[in-house]
């Protein structure tokens, strides 16, 4: 819908702080966030901005109930993955299982199948099936050499659940072909393969070393080291703010 001049306004400057501040503030982003909700709750954009504010706040029952009424305004599905991992942040994987399983995932791009497969394999994880969330990874994205903006999270996933299953020859393996494709440091797979390997950064400053250069080195012999929205009234009718489903980037 159009919104008046300066209602538009007003509303595009709350949205450019949530963008801004969602990675290094989200708290401070959920408050702007909530201001354009105020301001503009019958517009897609805005609801789902919200959703993502209270995401990066863990309020997963009121991002669900965000993502949802975006959803219904736009009729797109490329928030499926997200909607998902709401129902894991609640505590219900094998609701996000589900949802793995819908028609819905065949409409999503490359991007968002491989976001969905990450979450059922989250969701694998969460009901202890490490195993199986091993061989939900494993598809022709994870085995391809070319690298994507998921390529990265997706490698690393799958090392992370290798590591869970005992497999540490193997995870160690992937961990560096995430680092390799990890270009903008998405992840820290530096750090889980320094852990791997005993090794243990430590800030140093003494009198040889003023300029406080950071010094690596063994943790231990290899021997002795081990292997870690508010709803609007409008848009929300009242089974959607009251059933149990809850209110709604490797």
């Amino acid at each position: 819908m159009s919104l008046p001049k300066t209602l538009a306004e007003d509303v595009a400057r709350n949205l450019v702080m949530v963008a801004r501040l969602l990675d290094e503030d989200p708290e401070q982003a959920y408050a702007y966030a909530r201001i354009a909700l105020r301001l503009a709750s019958r517009v897609a954009a805005v609801r789902e901005a919200a959703g993502f504010a209270a995401y990066a706040t863990q309020k997963y029952a009121e991002a669900l109930a965000e993502f949802r009424a975006s959803r219904r305004m736009t009729g797109s599905v490329e928030l499926w993955p997200v909607m998902a991992d709401c129902e894991r942040g609640l505590g219900r994987p094998e609701r996000a299982m589900a949802m793995a399983g819908e028609p819905e995932v065949q409409k999503l791009d490359k991007a968002g199948q491989v976001e969905m497969r990450l979450v059922a394999a989250g969701a694998r994880r969460d009901m202890g099936q490490i195993d199986a969330a091993i061989v939900t990874l494993q598809s022709s994205e994870l085995a391809s050499s070319a690298v994507h903006p998921w390529t990265p999270r997706l490698r690393y996933a799958y090392a992370d659940a290798l590591l869970a299953a005992g497999r540490e020859d193997e995870a160690r393996e992937w961990f560096g072909k995430a680092l390799e494709a990890d270009k903008d440091g998405s992840t820290d797979a530096s750090d889980r393969l320094a852990e791997l390997d005993g090794v243990e950064f430590v800030d140093v400053l003494g009198d040889d070393d003023e300029d406080g250069t950071p010094v690596s080195a063994p943790a231990a012999a290899a021997d002795d080291v081990e292997s870690p929205a508010v709803a609007d009234a409008d848009d929300l009718d009242e089974d959607d703010a009251n059933d149990e489903d809850g209110p709604v980037k490797a």
